[in-house]
């Protein structure tokens, strides 16, 4: 297999394009970097294409590696033949090379096997031949094969012996597998029942039945859930006239034959007893695999969305993480993020104390000058968005609003190592606090303190592959995090991993030197830190801000590598690097335009793309990506799930996208449904064609079920 042109024909880009841009990958650059920098090589190719492209020539190259093995196997046995190395050249995927290994492949005990110790495997033949006529008889001849001493009783039992070896070589041949494969996926059905007689969230599938082929994704994740947990019963019917005649198309050459009746009941037996239930497992683990894929790609998409919301910046903010017994947790940090006071109160009960806990935060609020309160969505959320809501109109003068903050994973960070080592003054409630204040500020900054699975923004994500799970995951954290860039002089070292180039070593070691010298000045004082070699210098230089470097292009997404060829077109229009500081460059691309993109790529010695790249740093130098995002709803007052009617329209932002609709915040603490029915008026395939997390969106209430707190809302308003 030719991967490179394979892959070119796959993702419909140019042999060559695919070959330079795994090169780099090869080379040991990242995706962000190749994303970011390499524009020319790759053709602008983007992360998300990136990554799929890289874990396709994974794939690809683990096939090439399996192939090679069976081929060595086999050859080993000396059974290698000119057909049997062409089958595995051509073989499309690992489930094909394998199917070509079977027959070679070292067996447990089989009825197969033990008849061949038992001599069997001549008759076995013999019937395989289907002769018109036989003499002696087929059953004479079974009779030859008794034996005492091999345990062979009678000639019936020679036949049946025979015929499990006829069954098994049935069983073992590729290209019937392949096929039955195919007819059972696109004829076959998906049957579920009932396991037990109670009431659960899988009752809906309890007599259930779908063609393999359109069951959607997220049915397969909750279907094999429900048969996890023994709630459902699963199997995979497929009419037994399409797969027998197949067979008996393929393996019967005389009907007529007297050895027919033995060569269907084996060919009936190979498949009833081997093939059906191995193929079974196979589509349905290839249908796991592929739901599975899907909930990653949502589960990614969603928490990108999540990661790149926009910013509170410039605001004091009181994280308030609610609580009943242990009472509320409060942290008030300023628009930097650092923390200036810590408080408990106990608004809710069993020890409810209003006065006091309104003469706390009204304090806070005034004495630190608080902007926002930012309540979290646990345990007493709801009572105290009640308390806050009431307590702010007494206070008309601060002109502080709250928001509903979701704070899942919070728990997770407030008890880890990190969270002890940057707070070890704290009990695990404050951090949660601060956690919740940060997370409104720059949600970026601080969701990556949280392992991304327990951010809470996908489907089944438990029941994931683990290792793919984080792959996935951890490649759209990098991804956001190196579109936004980071403060060198400000970041954590748990933000700094992400960083292209970085690990978790070289992060910390960036921490470290920061500590023990000061402030970077420049990009290029990197070079200083352990373990940042010029490689890792390379990959992450781009991505890294100096905001007080003397060199202005330290603080944008130039890299340095082009800082001559940013410094040539300044001059070449008459502008300065301080006209860049003052943010004096306002039609720089115009007047490109007028004098000809590919002159001035020319005369500075880039490519278009990057040059497009660099008039967008120097009209913004320092911007932050997320600014043009919609900011968070504030609130001043609450709503409530009895407060909710049919026909109402409120605007709310959108939590999570999954593969039947999404759901939306509106503000009572239980997010709505939008059905993918009601997110727009023309047919969408899935959710995420018109909905991202994060969106601010409007929405009309159909219908409220207060005692199961289930909410329907529709945008065809």
């Amino acid at each position: 297999m030719d991967i490179i042109k394979t892959l070119a024909e796959e993702f419909k880009l140019k042999v060559e394009q695919v070959e330079k841009t795994v090169e780099l990958i090869d080379g040991g650059d990242t995706i962000p970097f190749i994303a970011r920098y390499r524009k020319e090589v790759t053709g602008s190719l983007d992360d998300a294409v990136l990554r799929d492209l890289n874990d396709r020539l994974e794939y690809l190259r683990n096939i090439e590696k399996r192939k090679e093995e069976v081929k060595n196997l086999i050859e080993a046995q000396g059974n290698l033949t000119p057909e049997i190395e062409k089958a595995i050249l051509n073989a499309k995927t690992i489930t094909e090379v394998d199917d070509i290994y079977r027959p070679f492949r070292p067996k447990r005990k089989t009825r197969a096997s033990v008849a061949k110790e038992k001599g069997l495997e001549p008759l076995a033949i013999i019937i395989l031949e289907q002769k018109m006529e036989y003499q002696p008889s087929i059953e004479e001849t079974a009779a030859e094969y008794i034996s005492e001493e091999k345990g062979v009783a009678s000639a019936e039992e020679a036949i049946a012996g025979a015929c499990d070896i006829i069954a098994e070589m049935v069983s073992d041949n590729a290209e019937y597998r392949k096929a039955l494969r195919s007819q059972t996926f696109e004829y076959g059905t998906l049957n579920v029942i009932a396991a037990k007689e109670e009431d659960s969230v899988y009752a809906q599938y309890y007599e259930y039945s779908e063609p393999l082929k359109k069951i959607p994704g997220h049915r397969i994740l909750a279907i094999n859930r429900g048969e996890k947990e023994e709630f459902l019963k699963v199997s995979v019917d497929i009419s037994s006239d399409i797969v027998l005649n197949f067979l008996y198309a393929c393996v019967v050459s005389e009907p007529a034959s007297p050895a027919n009746k033995y060569v269907t009941a084996a060919i009936v037996d190979g498949y009833e007893r081997l093939i059906a239930p191995s193929i079974e497992r196979e589509i349905r683990n290839d249908m796991f695999d592929n739901a599975a894929e899907g909930a990653i790609k949502v589960f990614a998409d969603n928490l990108g969305h999540l990661l790149m919301q926009s910013p509170l910046k410039g605001k004091t903010v009181l994280g308030f993480d609610p609580g009943y017994v242990n009472g509320c947790k409060l942290a008030v940090v300023d628009k930097t993020g650092k923390v200036l006071d810590t408080a408990v109160i106990y608004p809710t009960k069993p020890r409810q104390r209003i006065e006091e806990a309104t003469r706390i935060v009204k304090g806070l609020i005034k004495r630190h000058s608080v902007d926002v309160i930012a309540i979290g969505n646990g345990t007493a959320s709801k009572e105290s968005e009640i308390f806050i809501a009431d307590l702010l109109k007494e206070i008309p003068e601060a002109n502080c609003k709250y928001i509903i903050v979701n704070e899942a994973g919070a728990s997770i960070y407030s008890a880890s190592k990190l969270a002890t080592e940057e707070f070890p003054e704290f009990d695990v409630m404050q951090r949660s606090a601060v956690s919740i204040a940060r997370r409104l500020q720059d949600p970026l900054a601080e969701l990556v303190k949280i392992d991304p699975k327990s951010i809470g923004v996908g489907q089944y994500q438990h029941d994931m592959k683990p290792a793919r799970l984080d792959t996935a995951l951890t490649g759209v954290v990098e991804d956001c995090v190196n579109a936004v860039g980071v403060d060198i002089n400000t970041a954590s070292h748990s933000l700094l991993a992400y960083i292209s180039g970085i690990n978790a070593t070289s992060a910390k070691n960036i921490v470290k030197y920061r500590e023990e010298n000061g402030e970077f000045t420049s990009r290029a004082q990197l070079k200083k830190v352990p373990r940042i070699g010029d490689k890792a210098y390379e990959q992450c230089a781009g991505f890294l801000r100096v905001p007080g470097s003397k060199e202005i292009l330290d603080n944008t997404g130039v890299h340095p590598e082009s800082y001559a060829a940013t410094k040539a077109l300044l001059e070449a229009f008459g502008y300065t690097l301080e006209d860049v500081r003052q943010g004096q460059i306002r039609n720089l691309r115009g007047e490109v335009m007028k004098r000809g993109i590919a002159k001035v790529c020319e005369s500075i010695g880039v490519g278009e793309p990057t040059l497009v790249d660099i008039l967008g740093e120097l009209e913004k130098p320092g911007r932050d990506v997320r600014d043009t995002l919609p900011p968070p709803i504030l609130r001043d007052d609450v709503l409530s799930l009895e407060d909710l009617k049919p026909d109402m329209v409120l605007t709310g932002t959108v939590r999570n996208v999954i593969d039947f609709g999404a759901f939306v915040d509106i503000g009572v603490h239980q997010d709505g449904l939008v059905h993918i029915s009601q997110i727009c008026d023309k047919f969408i395939k899935h959710p995420s064609e018109k909905l991202s997390v994060g969106d601010i969106v409007k929405v009309k209430v159909l219908s409220v079920d207060v005692k199961k707190k289930r909410i329907s809302l529709s945008m065809k308003i």
